[in-house]
C-alpha cells in the first residue's frame, strides 16, 4: 500500500504584521514511527512529559507528548493544535488513513483524520515548525457488533446489560474493543501506562488476541495522580494497575457489581508500587509499615483533583480505599463515572 505523509506548514504573523502562508505534501513513512513505546517507558527519573503545545483532539484537550485515542474503524476524527498568541506553523504526518486539511482565520489550522478500516495502532504526529510534537497512538477498535455469543474470536468477553443503569450513557455497552496482543501490549497510551497494564486478569484457554475497553479521561486522571504522587516527594515513574478492565464474564465471576465501572473502561484499582516492586504498595507515608494509611496517601490526592476545577476534562469519579488483606495490599479505585461517590475505609488515618 501506497505510504502517504500530509505536510502542510501554515506561517505565523512576522512583526511587520505580514500574514505568508505555504504548504507542501510529499509522500514517505512517518519518521517517528513507534518510538514513543516500550523503550521510553521504563525510565530512572519521572518527567510529566508535557508537550509545548495542547492538541485537541474530539473535545479532549490532550497536554502530553504521547497519548492513546481509542476510534472506530472509519471514524472521522477532528484534531486541532491549541496555542495561544504567536501560531507557528503545524504538520500532521501519519502512515494511514485519510486526512482533510483546515485553514481558518488567524493563521489556524486543524484536520479531520479518517481512520483505517482495520482494528490497529496507526501513530499521528502533529509537528510544530519549532521541533516540538505531539504523537497520537490511534488505536483502531474491533467492533462490538462483532461479538458472538459472548465472545470476539477465542476471547470470552461475556454480555453487558441490555439496559444502562438509570439510562445513563456512561452504562451503555461499549461500541469497541481494543485489540491486544504481544505486537502492542506494550504501547504507550499515555507518557507512564502501556496498554497491557490494563488487560483482564482472566485466562484464555484459546489462542488469539485478548480485548480491552479504555477511556481517554481514565488516562488523564492517572497521569495527575501519577504527577501529584511526585510532587509530594514520592517517586513513581508509573502506577501499578491492580485491576484495570474486566470483561462481563470476569467481573460476573469476581462477583464484583452488575455495572462495575471496570466493565467500561473507565476504573482502575491502583498501588505504587516502585521500592522493592514486590507488587504490594510502597510504604508512602513512611512509617514503617505497609497499611490503609498508605493508601489514604493517594485517597487524598485523589480528593483534591476531584475537588478543584485545576484540570479542564471531565475527571471526577469515583474513590475507593481498601484495606490490605490476605491475597493482597492496600489499593485505592478509582474512576471517571462523572460524579463525586466515595466508599470504603472511612478514617484511614486512626
Amino acid at each position: 500500500m501506497t505510504v502517504k505523509r500530509l505536510l502542510l506548514g501554515i506561517l505565523g504573523f512576522l512583526h511587520l504584521g505580514v500574514l505568508l502562508h505555504g504548504h507542501s505534501h510529499t509522500a514517505h513513512a512517518t519518521e517517528r514511527g513507534t518510538e514513543h513505546f516500550s523503550d521510553k517507558f521504563h525510565q530512572a527519573r519521572y518527567s510529566e512529559a508535557l508537550a509545548a503545545f495542547q492538541v485537541k483532539v474530539r473535545d479532549l484537550n490532550i497536554p502530553y507528548q504521547t497519548f492513546g485515542v481509542f476510534v472506530m474503524p472509519g471514524e472521522r476524527i477532528p484534531i486541532r493544535p491549541e496555542i495561544g498568541g504567536f501560531h507557528p506553523g503545524f504538520t500532521l504526518e501519519t502512515d494511514k488513513g485519510q486526512v482533510l486539511t483546515h485553514l481558518e482565520r488567524g493563521s489556524r489550522i486543524s484536520w479531520d483524520w479518517t481512520a483505517p478500516k482495520e482494528p490497529g495502532v496507526y501513530p499521528v504526529v502533529i509537528r510544530s515548525n519549532q521541533g516540538q510534537h505531539v504523537q497520537l497512538n490511534m488505536f483502531v477498535m474491533r467492533p462490538a457488533k462483532e461479538l458472538r455469543s459472548g465472545f470476539l474470536g477465542n476471547y470470552k468477553v461475556g454480555l453487558y446489560p441490555t439496559a444502562p443503569l438509570d439510562g445513563l450513557d456512561t452504562y451503555r455497552a461499549p461500541q469497541g474493543f481494543i485489540e491486544v496482543d504481544p505486537g502492542n501490549r506494550d504501547v504507550l497510551v499515555s507518557p507512564h501506562f502501556t496498554l497491557g497494564q490494563f488487560l483482564c486478569k482472566q485466562k484464555s484457554k484459546q489462542p488469539g488476541p485478548a480485548y480491552v475497553v479504555l477511556r481517554e479521561e481514565l488516562l488523564m486522571k492517572l497521569e495527575e495522580v501519577l504527577a501529584r504522587v511526585n510532587e509530594s516527594g514520592i517517586h513513581a515513574t508509573t502506577l501499578h494497575v491492580m485491576s484495570g478492565y474486566r470483561t462481563p464474564s470476569y467481573n460476573r465471576g469476581l462477583g464484583s457489581a452488575r455495572f462495575s465501572r471496570h466493565m467500561y473502561g473507565d476504573a482502575a484499582d491502583i498501588f505504587v508500587d516502585e521500592s522493592p516492586k514486590d507488587g504490594v504498595m510502597d510504604d508512602l507515608n513512611r512509617d514503617g509499615r505497609i497499611d490503609v494509611r498508605d493508601a489514604a496517601v493517594l485517597r487524598e490526592i485523589v480528593n483534591d483533583i476531584d475537588g478543584t476545577a485545576r484540570h479542564p476534562h471531565p475527571l471526577v469519579g469515583g474513590l475507593g480505599t481498601y484495606r490490605a488483606n490476605r491475597y493482597r495490599g492496600p489499593f485505592i479505585h478509582v474512576d471517571v463515572r462523572g460524579k463525586k461517590v466515595r466508599w470504603g475505609v472511612r478514617s484511614a488515618s486512626k
